[in-house]
């Protein structure tokens, strides 16, 4: 498996880099929030990402998308996380269409599936009741009253909650079975409160008073809908990692343009060898967080490979837990780096501290992943 980007890729990147450096910079982060935007995003430039194709990217041809895999929309999270960009891609592009290519049925696939590849539909996971990670803890429950099937609970912090067209809802059946419901955002007895993040970006916090759904609504047959709702979360924490690659190689670039033209002493402040020590160890990581990403990315385009070690789960768990950290270091760096300037509004590198904690703590933190991979180890 080779870690480095072929033509294509290279192609994919380089013009996605310079889309977002044109379009949607750091500045443009800042616009959304003084202009406090009802949902975090910008409707325009997610139009003009949808004329590009880039929902489409990791959907195949035959279900409406461009078949260019997993690790061609990683690309791109990674170059979105350089600009800080607010926008569905890995909520609705990377794991609601992994979730239902993994466990749905063909006519939902047929259904939904175009819609999401041509931006129409964003359609985002809401899996978790509680501040912290614990997708098994789920009191939301899917009853049938009389014929009906009926939804009731709630969901905290789900990322792009506000910009939502409808929700990948994880509830337990009347078996106590976990399965994964598509409720509309406009349903009946549906409450959305915005909640502002750390990073600026918008989350809502879901309320579900007895909605009414249909047998359609369930994704997928009788089964271990389980392994479905793991496969949304193993895919949403590899395409995170991506982001989070993107984040702390922007974050770390900025500290080098900064170290080489701030002067003390009458020379440039990165002629000093504790920072060059510093710097050093930064760019190691970051070589071996770009080769973790790929191989993941790699691992979700070759399901196949389901016997081999570590498996999908271990991946994701792997690569979470390591650029979590690499991103967290890289980000305070920056900031320790820059000196006091660093610590203000006006300057953009605290941004992208921000956002590297709320990547870490979305979706499980390194501690989760780190206690996961061992528990998969059996350990």
């Amino acid at each position: 498996m080779a870690l480095t980007l072929n033509e294509e890729q290279t192609m994919l990147r380089d013009s996605a880099r310079e889309f977002l450096q044109q379009r949607a910079p750091v500045q443009h982060l800042r616009s959304l929030r003084d202009d406090e935007s009802a949902t975090g995003m910008c409707a325009d430039l997610w139009r003009e990402m949808t004329e590009l194709g880039w929902p489409a990217i990791a959907i195949d041809e035959s279900d409406g998308g461009l078949g260019f895999g997993f690790t061609g929309l990683g690309i791109v999270l990674q170059e979105t996380g350089r600009t800080l960009t607010p926008s569905p891609l890995l909520t609705s592009a990377m794991m609601s269409a992994a979730a239902i290519r993994h466990g749905a049925s063909a006519t939902q696939r047929e259904t939904w599936l175009p819609d999401i590849a041509a931006g129409q539909s964003i359609l985002v996971p809401a899996c978790d009741e509680q501040t912290r990670h614990n997708p098994e803890a789920i009191e939301t429950r899917i009853e049938n009253h009389g014929g009906e099937l009926k939804l009731t609970g709630a969901r905290r912090h789900v990322p792009d909650g506000m910009a939502a067209d409808a929700f990948l809802v994880s509830a337990r059946n009347e078996e106590g079975d976990i399965v994964l419901v598509r409720v509309a955002a406009n349903a009946t007895g549906l409450a959305r409160e915005p909640v502002r993040l750390l990073d600026t970006h918008i989350g809502a916090h879901l309320r579900f008073d007895a909605i009414s759904l249909s047998a359609d609504d369930v994704l997928g047959g009788p089964g271990d809908r389980s392994a479905t709702l793991h496969h949304l979360l193993d895919t949403g924490v590899i395409g995170q990692s991506a982001e989070l690659l993107g984040v702390a190689s922007e974050a770390f670039e900025r500290t080098l343009n900064y170290l080489r033209e701030r002067k003390q002493f009458g020379v440039p402040i990165g002629s000093f060898q504790a920072l060059q020590h510093r710097a050093a160890d930064l760019c190691n990581d970051l070589e071996l967080g770009t080769s973790l990403v790929l191989h993941a990315l790699h691992r979700l385009d070759q399901p196949g490979g389901g016997n081999e070690l570590p498996s999908l789960s271990e991946t994701a768990s792997m690569t979470k837990a390591r650029l979590a950290a690499i991103a967290m270091r890289a980000t305070a760096e920056a900031i320790q780096m820059h000196g006091g300037i660093g610590m203000t509004d006006e300057f953009d590198i605290g941004f992208f501290y921000k956002r590297a904690r709320i990547l870490e703590t979305l979706l499980g933190d390194r501690h989760f992943h780190l206690d996961r991979f061992a528990r998969l180890r059996g350990y």
